[in-house]
């Protein structure tokens, strides 16, 4: 069949009939588009349920925008800085990627990490002005290499946080949304006593400079009326000392994986989803669901059929896909000191930065630059030992006697072909339903992705949620449609790992 004609109720040639004729009294079967986290939870609960499901992906490897390297002898995650937190499990604390933002019995991956016995390593509490690091775990140098005084790190961070309540009050006066960036320059306005001079200055735009890192975004960028709106769990920020990858594997157990295989067309129509691969070939189901990456969608890279409907495309463009990118150093020896990040400080946020030492939670001699925002994109621009050798001008800054890294790694999710991009954020301007209009179905087409959690996009366990939620949503409507009105035999893997108690190890060294 030409992948280009219509898949509809009065268009079946002989390929595709014979195709349909094969499943007829089989189970219902379900195509997974991504495999990421999201498509592989969705994959997990069908298969569980005993579905017939179909897992593709264009990569050469599982885990999407999750990606943990083992080239420096040690788990390093390459993608993943997302937001996941701390919460009291069972009386005790437990835990964003690379950090896991609250591990509890309210994350859904708490019972997955626990089954697992992975280790988690404590990085802050709940109230950190810097996010995912308590203020006592880092330190920070000017752009001379001299050590900013802690003192001054504290003051201006309450200052920070000061400023942030004001811009309540601004988002409160106006009707109209507007920049976090432009509300800031709205409350020092109307409050100078806030504004900051020289080296006090230069650490509050460091402050941004984080706060930036945690949308991937710029702050001119940052929508005002939702930026603090996200349902985080409470209880701070915890690392995954050995990575995403046990809990991706885990996930895709038996699952029918197919790698290297490039969506480039779905079409929906008589009771069946045909996926079409960038080769050619076809495949057909019962019913899809789409966990591509926002950015693959934003950029048209699959074409639906029929067409999807304009609100569909309009939520899709109106969501913004922020960048974040990370280069990973590794050293022969440790020549930092014991803390858990390294920032350095300067005249705009642009220019700040930090790195986070890995040495200090998992024993190896690791140290990770991290940028966001335009500051990501322009560093794609720099060939992988450019990059490096950028990351190593400004750990110099602090630290003249450096030695040179033995090994480096380079993250570009910004141009990565399969993702274009880290993770969404809220636009300026964004409409209050674009959430609803993105998990809406389409018939037997379900979607998913961080961008589509409830209420914790940009987050693994929100990626891992909407995974879920699509993946229950498509097994009813199939049920509902096939006159299935038992519910098929459920190995029940989610069962399994909720009731297992194995206790969370958690480290704070």
């Amino acid at each position: 069949m030409d992948p280009n004609q219509s898949f509809s109720s009065d268009l079946l040639d002989d390929t595709i009939a014979s195709l349909i004729e094969r499943q007829k009294g089989s189970l219902p079967s379900v195509i997974v588009i991504g495999g990421g986290i999201s498509g592989l939870a969705a994959a997990r609960v069908l298969y569980d349920a005993s579905f017939k499901v179909m897992l593709l992906e264009s990569r050469d490897r599982l885990g999407g925008r999750i990606h943990t390297d083992y080239s420096f002898g040690c788990p390093v995650d390459m993608g993943a800085s997302w937001k996941v937190h701390f919460l009291k499990f069972f009386g005790i604390h437990v835990l964003r990627v690379f950090w896991l933002h609250g591990a509890c019995n309210e994350n859904p991956l708490a019972p997955l990490i626990r089954s697992l016995g992975l280790t988690l390593y404590r990085t802050s509490g709940d109230n950190s002005v810097l996010y995912d690091h308590d203020l006592e775990s880092y330190t920070l140098y000017d752009m001379n290499g001299n050590k900013v005084p802690q003192q001054i790190v504290i003051e201006v961070g309450d200052i920070f946080k000061r400023i942030l309540k004001e811009t309540e009050k601004v988002r409160d006066e106006n009707t109209n949304d507007m920049s976090v960036l432009q509300a800031i320059s709205i409350v020092l306005d109307k409050h100078p006593e806030l504004r900051q001079e020289g080296l006090a200055h230069e650490v509050l735009q460091w402050y941004i400079c984080r706060m930036e890192a945690w949308f991937a975004v710029d702050a001119d960028m940052i929508s005002l009326k939702f930026w603090d709106q996200e349902d985080v769990l409470t209880g701070g920020h915890g690392l995954m000392v050995q990575g995403y990858d046990p809990v991706i594997k885990a996930l895709a157990k038996d699952i029918d994986i197919h790698l290297n295989h490039r969506v480039a067309k779905i079409s929906n129509g008589c009771n069946k989803v045909m996926v079409t691969l960038e080769d050619g070939r076809n495949f057909v189901a019962d019913a899809a669901i789409v966990t591509v990456p926002i950015g693959i969608l934003k950029a048209n890279l699959i074409q639906f059929e029929p067409k999807l409907p304009e609100w569909k495309v309009a939520a899709i463009s109106e969501l913004g896909m922020g960048n974040e990118n990370k280069i990973a150093l590794r050293f022969d020896r440790v020549f930092w000191p014991n803390v858990e990040l390294l920032g350095i400080v300067a005249p705009t946020s642009y220019a700040c930065g930090y790195f986070l030492n890995l040495h200090k939670a998992t024993g190896h001699p690791v140290l990770v630059y991290m940028a966001a925002g335009r500051f990501a994109y322009d560093l794609e621009k720099l060939s992988d030992e450019s990059a490096a050798n950028f990351a190593m001008s400004q750990l110099k800054k602090m630290f003249p006697d450096a030695t040179e890294p033995v090994q480096y790694l380079v993250s570009r999710w910004g141009t990565d072909p399969n993702s274009l991009g880290c993770y969404s954020y809220d636009v300026v301007g964004m409409p209050s339903d674009l959430y609803e209009r993105l998990r809406a179905p389409l018939g037997n087409l379900f979607f998913g992705g961080e961008a589509l959690s409830m209420d914790h996009q940009g987050s693994v366990h929100g990626a891992y949620s909407a995974g879920i939620m699509a993946a229950q949503n498509c097994e009813r409507h199939l049920l509902n449609r096939l006159g299935n009105l038992e519910k098929l035999q459920q190995d029940s893997f989610r069962h399994e790992i909720l009731e297992t108690a194995f206790p969370l190890q958690i480290s704070r060294m």
